[in-house]
């Protein structure tokens, strides 16, 4: 069986997978299934891994794949059926590489120049979700707990809009770039860090450009 809360957060990764593209954050999960620690989450997460209805994807920060789904609310887990996904396109082929604009580094820190170079950047087409993308690499360790690490490369789809509780690349009085999660407070732009040691930093909204958001990660060993 299915507890109400292995399911409710089932339900709430499959939609966001479905409207984003991307799975939902650890602190996302946590304000929708209204729990008081992420370490809940990680324990609901790790429940329905073991019981074979999610798979976390190596080396991408807020990967995880829905493997099938119950058939209706609280059915046992021996009763599941193979969660369909027809693609609308034809799938990319595994192997298929393309070059990705490199535009430097982007702070996972204390903001700093980004959006600057013209090196390219190989990356599986299996990584990326629709739209136009660009990389930037990471410098810094204020997003270590979403598993953004200094030296990834973020691969980041074009976009000028974001949604609470998503990372983004923000650009700050149009000089200088950072990657956090973006949150409104207010009348103001709060950009959170996912690291204890680092404070949020909060902007006037004309001070905050979105330039992307967080699509893929990946990692050279």
């Amino acid at each position: 069986m299915l507890t109400r809360k292995q399911h409710e957060l089932l339900r709430y990764i499959h939609h966001h997978l479905s409207d984003q593209g991307v799975s939902p954050s650890f602190e996302e999960m946590k304000e929708a299934l209204d729990l008081k620690s992420k370490s809940g989450v990680h324990r609901l997460i790790s429940a329905l891994e073991e019981r074979g209805f999610i798979r976390r994807l190596a080396n991408r920060a807020r990967a995880l794949e829905v493997l099938k789904m119950p058939d209706t609310a609280g059915a046992k887990a021996d009763n599941v059926s193979a969660f369909p996904t027809p693609p609308k396109t034809m799938p990319i082929a595994a192997n298929d590489i393309i070059e990705l604009p490199l535009h430097g580094k982007i702070a996972a820190g204390t903001p700093i120049e980004a959006l600057q170079g013209t090196e390219s950047l190989a990356v599986p087409a299996a990584l990326l979700g629709p739209g136009e993308h660009y990389a930037l690499e990471v410098a810094g360790d204020s997003m270590v707990e979403e598993g953004i690490l200094d030296g990834d490369y973020a691969l980041i789809r074009k976009t000028d809009t974001a949604r609470d509780g998503e990372i983004v690349v923000a650009l700050i009085d149009n000089a200088e770039a950072t990657l956090k999660t973006f949150r409104r407070e207010g009348s103001m732009i709060r950009l959170d860090p996912a690291n204890r040691h680092y404070d949020p930093q909060r902007y006037r909204p004309e001070q905050v450009v979105v330039q992307g958001k967080l699509s893929g990660l990946l990692r050279r060993y």
